[in-house]
């Protein structure tokens, strides 16, 4: 019976390939949409990733995201390093200030601000000069996506000068970086220098970087600081899918995304349960004919399942290859302003719509086969 399910399904390959296509339209924009939402996910993140070196973030109670910046007394650091448990804890200044170009222009930028004697938090990656060069007076290090949008089309070099808050600051080194959320350009300098870039405050400090001792877990000197000293400590995870939580809970991002997604899915299903349908009317006689010979009920509705996993299988292996193909490998070589990332849930997520759209499809292919009479066959 499995055989000649597969027959009547491949018989006309016209209507079969629409089948396929309109499955394969379905998972590829499931799958593009879901895994550019998840990009802009991790774009929200990218400098927490990007700052190593800590397992713990220490920052304002009421901070809610990594760019909700609430600035805190520097007292604050002596009193986190004073619970126990903490092994050590240095400072992180992080914000965005304006910078003047010699030219005349004005560029917003995030500055990382990095303890003057650790330098814990710094790019992994450089690519010109070295770490070492930030303790130079004036010292700044920039990502690359920043120089060329700055200066495009120049080489990488040190020696490039702007300002910030009236003072000089120079470019002496280049590193990698990931692309954050607002696509400024990215400066890292001392903590000391990043202070005097930015207008004169009372309060600057940002974020308090610190490691639990040896032999206790982060998760509990997080618990012994918060209540200590009543501020929110959380670990790099978790203050990862913090900020990931905000933007999905407090921007219409996801709403957008899924709006798209449940389009896909009913566009999909629409042609699909149409052209199914069809397919099953045209085969009505051969329906009959296995009715007549004495086929139950229940294997020709395992013909149809059948049927309709097969081409679930092959419209989604298409839609899902063609995504991973032609942005993850195509269009992400070629230009890195496309946010995309599809992880195994959505694939998954993919793999489990397009079932749905083939059962949904089949179910009025069921319903009338099951109340198909026999002598259909011997119509004219």
């Amino acid at each position: 019976m499995n055989w000649v399910a597969w027959k009547m399904l491949t018989g006309n390959r016209g209507k079969y390939v629409a089948i396929i296509m309109g499955v394969m339209f379905g998972a590829f924009l499931i799958a593009q949409q879901a895994s550019v939402f998840c990009g802009l996910m991790l774009l929200t993140t990218s400098q927490i990733k990007d700052i190593e070196g800590a397992e713990i973030w220490v920052m304002d109670k009421n901070m809610q995201y990594v760019d909700d910046i609430k600035p805190m007394s520097d007292n604050e650091l002596w009193r986190v390093r004073g619970v126990e448990g903490v092994d050590w804890a240095v400072r992180l200044y992080k914000g965005i200030t304006r910078a003047r170009l010699e030219e005349g222009t004005f560029q917003q930028i995030i500055m990382i601000g990095l303890d003057d004697a650790t330098m814990v938090g710094a790019p992994r990656e450089i690519l010109v000069g070295s770490i070492d060069d930030l303790r130079r007076p004036d010292a700044v290090i920039m990502d690359e996506a920043g120089f060329h949008q700055l200066w495009p089309g120049e080489p990488f070099a040190a020696g490039k000068v702007f300002e910030m808050n009236d003072r000089r600051a120079v470019v002496v080194g280049v590193c990698k970086s990931r692309k954050t959320f607002m696509t400024f350009p990215i400066i890292y300098t001392r903590y000391s220098q990043a202070v005097s870039f930015v207008p004169m405050e009372r309060k600057v400090l940002s974020f308090i970087l610190a490691n639990p001792s040896p032999g206790i877990s982060a998760e509990e000197v997080c618990r012994r600081i918060e209540a200590q000293t009543d501020l929110q400590a959380q670990t790099r995870d978790k203050f990862t899918w913090t900020t990931i939580w905000y933007y999905f809970r407090k921007t219409g991002i996801p709403f957008n995304f899924f709006t798209t997604v449940l389009l896909g899915f009913i566009v999909g299903a629409a042609i699909c349960g149409q052209t199914f349908y069809m397919f099953t009317l045209e085969n009505l006689r051969q329906f009959g004919a296995l009715k007549a010979m004495g086929a139950r009920n229940l294997q020709l509705v395992r013909m149809i399942v059948l049927q309709a996993l097969t081409v679930g299988f092959v419209g989604f292996g298409l839609g899902v290859g063609s995504v991973a193909l032609l942005f993850g490998e195509f269009i992400m070589r070629k230009t890195d302003k496309l946010a995309f990332y599809m992880p195994w849930q959505v694939v998954a997520i993919t793999g489990g719509s397009i079932l749905l759209m083939v059962l949904f499809s089949a179910m009025f292919s069921i319903w009338k086969v099951i109340r198909l009479e026999p002598a259909v066959v011997f119509k004219g």
